[in-house]
């Protein structure tokens, strides 16, 4: 029977174990060992939100519940670990953090319909709404970032202070007659049929080239980095990683942000091999009402990863200003 509504259920302790090391040391670790930011009112909490058609939803709700919130909206074909040095670096200060796996993603449902940014935003609105965040900050990267803006476009009032596009794919990546810098629609094509024909190698080869910049002479290549990747994405279902290319490259975002009214920083690397700079940064923020750019000269697509050390000094100050 399908639900009604919302609802919201703990991890198991065998969810966790199959999980991941992570997750089980966030679980077993003595609270005794924990920092104090960590065991101030709430523990670190990890569960599934069901939404009205039955599709469940995994998040992280880590630190303390009065705290200043942020939302992370991970990109694709990754899941809300793609966040965890964001995640623990505003852990550490204080904050709030919060990512979810979106749907056909990591370790939510598999789904077979639903996968496009209606739906995911739908999703986002479902959990923010269970959990009762107000005047959180939502962070997305690449495909997140458009799942951010149509979120926060249509957000109910006093639920968003603030929100950041890192590295997104908004206002559009196809190359159409009203957007002539996009992609060709054969790229995406490309992404398709080496998804169908062989994910697991796929899924080697972004992270080990354009991605995180690893094909560009001089890089320091982490294989730690790269198998995570991948990790990552031979978690999700293959069907709703297919759909989303539709849906990263075909959304057009720009009603979306002309929409939004709240502030927003637009960070994007000017090495990006995977959404183009020119044809997406500087677009949206001159599309958003409060939009402020920035631009990073020789960081790559990856870049929360590669140089987590300027971006979440970036976000910290953005997010406290």
């Amino acid at each position: 029977m399908m639900s009604t509504g919302p609802t919201i259920r703990p991890v198991t302790r065998r969810e966790a174990m199959l999980m991941g090391a992570s997750a089980c040391v966030l679980l077993t670790v003595p609270r005794g060992s924990l920092s104090q930011t960590e065991t101030q009112q709430e523990f670190i909490d990890m569960g599934y939100l069901t939404t009205a058609d039955g599709t469940e939803i995994f998040y992280k709700d880590w630190g303390p519940r009065d705290a200043q919130a942020l939302v992370f909206h991970h990109g694709w074909p990754l899941t809300a670990d793609d966040w965890d040095t964001q995640m623990m670096f505003f852990l550490n200060k204080g904050f709030r953090v919060i990512a979810h796996d979106r749907r056909g993603h990591g370790r939510s449902s598999q789904t077979d319909t639903g996968n496009e940014m209606d739906t995911y935003a739908a999703d986002v609105a479902a959990l923010t709404d269970a959990l009762d965040l107000k005047g959180a900050v939502h962070i997305g990267h690449s495909t997140g970032g458009g799942e951010v803006a149509r979120y926060v476009a249509r957000a109910k009032p006093g639920r968003v202070a603030k929100a950041v596009l890192i590295g997104a794919v908004p206002p559009l990546m196809l190359k159409t007659d009203a957007n002539p810098g996009g992609l060709p629609r054969e790229v995406f094509d490309g992404f398709r049929a080496a998804h169908a024909a062989n994910r697991a190698q796929f899924f080697l080869d972004v992270p080990s080239g354009p991605f995180y910049g690893y094909n560009r002479p001089g890089a320091e290549i982490s294989q730690g980095v790269i198998r995570n990747w991948w990790r990552q994405g031979m978690m999700g279902g293959t069907k709703a990683h297919y759909d989303c290319i539709k849906a990263f490259s075909e959304t057009d975002f720009t009603e979306d942000l002309k929409a939004i009214d709240v502030p927003v920083l637009v960070m994007h690397g000017d090495d990006d091999q995977i959404v183009p700079y020119a044809a997406s940064a500087p677009l949206s923020a001159k599309l958003l009402k409060r939009g402020e750019l920035r631009t990073y000269e020789g960081f790559g697509h990856g870049m929360c990863t590669t140089n987590a050390d300027v971006i979440n000094a970036d976000l910290l100050a953005f997010v406290q200003g």
